[in-house]
């Protein structure tokens, strides 16, 4: 299998490309200073017409990666299934759809999503998750899904009732659990059997035994997910080997075993040092997925999220207050924990650039950048080297495309963002700011 070549965009006159696609610095017209842009679309005008806080999605960047990444796996019979969990708008759903892609979903609200956007494209749905209730097995069912990950013996027992009281063959997949160990937050760490993920995978011969004894069982393959954000690719390959070894003991047995479920978890760069341009990493990752299967003649299912969708986002936010707390400095943003959580949350890192590039501006300074939600955790960075900036200025929180929307809450009672897809110089609204009555809608004041 090649790997695909790196692609650099050339740069106009006087622009500045940032690590993040679809993101760079253009001169500003009458002035001796550079606008952040989404593409052809300066940053400000989309604060302008759109409020902040605000995400803002560059489509032509999902494209690409997408692009990438399927080409990356050219060389084997595959299916690209979208991790929806990562992003679940319908608006990027749809330019997922419309490139041919299938899904990975872990709700009957996720699957919904997908119907929404194209309901043909249940025949590209895994559909994953170690909770998965009757009533979402039906729906599943209904849709016609490609195939069910089962990830325990008790699901493994309703699925196969569920599919025979509508008369209907569901496909599975076991997903095992290889105890792999992940370089990534623990949180986010998947593949050992201290996780709640997934079947040992020593248990999974008499597993798939139980399952081909169902006549609304149709045993087609096999599933793993070590874990997300990933960046060191050996521990793929680990759990690939042990999932190969795996395979053909149940050809043995006798099983038709045609899918092999490689899941998801590819990391991206948070920072500007780390790694390597995206068509050569994604290159890598399908070497280190691929060669242990070959000659397997598999179908390979890819759950890619994160790696298609994280730098496609930035969230934009705009100074509110400086505050000096002795020699402590702090910036003040509207945008808060419940809008990007993931700092709070993980601790995670995120670039934060000045949306207006000033040289002549000054000296940077060293502050931790807050929202207004009371919690000390509302942070989106600690002890970080900026630019000057003023009050009302705009910011850009970089690499939140992935986990960012689909985890915001209504915290404190603050409605979520809006969300903006950018094309060129379009700007499509594909979810419109949440107001004040939209949180009460619910809610019933008097018994």
């Amino acid at each position: 299998m090649g790997k695909p070549k790196s692609r650099k965009r050339a740069s106009r006159a006087g622009e500045i490309s940032l690590r993040s696609p679809g993101l760079s610095y253009r001169p500003a017209p009458k002035a001796a200073v550079l606008l952040l842009h989404c593409e052809r679309l300066p940053l400000p005008e989309l604060a302008e017409k759109f409020g902040t806080p605000l995400y803002i999605y560059s489509g032509n960047a999902i494209r690409h990666r997408y692009r990438e990444f399927d080409r990356a796996f050219h060389g084997l019979p595959h299916t690209v299934c979208y991790s929806v969990k990562a992003n679940s708008n319908l608006g990027i759903l749809r330019l997922l759809s419309v490139m041919g892609c299938g899904f990975d979903v872990v709700s009957g609200g996720e699957l919904e999503r997908v119907l929404q956007v194209d309901r043909k494209a249940a025949r590209k749905v895994v559909f994953s998750g170690v909770g998965k209730t009757a009533a979402e097995m039906d729906a599943a069912l209904k849709a016609g899904i490609l195939l069910f990950n089962i990830e325990s013996e008790s699901e493994l027992e309703l699925l196969a009732e569920r599919a025979e009281r509508r008369r209907i063959t569901a496909r599975i997949a076991l997903r095992v659990n290889p105890d792999v160990p992940a370089e990534t937050h623990p949180y986010i760490s998947t593949g050992l059997h201290r996780h709640k993920f997934g079947v040992p995978i020593h248990d999974a011969s008499r597993l798939y035994a139980r399952a081909a004894d169902s006549l609304f069982l149709e045993v087609v393959g096999v599933s793993v997910h070590i874990g997300s954000q990933i960046t060191n690719l050996a521990p793929f390959t680990s759990a690939m080997e042990r999932v190969a070894d795996l395979v053909r003991g149940l050809r043995e047995d006798g099983h038709t075993i045609r899918y092999v479920d490689a899941g998801g978890g590819l990391g991206i760069a948070y920072t500007q040092i780390g790694l390597p341009e995206f068509a050569d990493f994604v290159g890598h990752y399908a070497a280190a997925i691929s060669t242990p299967l070959q000659g397997l003649k598999l179908h390979l299912l890819l759950e890619p999220g994160r790696s298609i969708i994280g730098p496609a986002g930035a969230l934009l936010t705009r100074v509110l207050y400086h505050k000096n707390n002795n020699s402590k400095k702090f910036l003040v943003v509207d945008a808060a924990m419940n809008d990007l959580v993931r700092p709070a949350l993980y601790d995670a890192y995120h670039e934060i650039v000045s949306v207006v590039r000033d040289a002549a501006a000054g000296e940077h300074q060293v502050f931790d950048v807050v929202g207004p939600v009371c919690e000390t955790g509302d942070f989106f960075a600690r002890e970080r080297e900026m630019p000057p900036v003023k009050d009302g200025d705009l910011l850009a929180i970089l690499d939140v495309g992935a986990y960012g929307m689909v985890l915001a809450s209504n915290y404190n009672t603050r409605p979520r963002p809006a969300e903006v897809l950018v094309d060129g110089k379009k700007a499509r609204l594909i979810r419109r700011r949440e107001k004040l009555s939209d949180l009460f809608r619910l809610e019933k004041a008097k018994a």
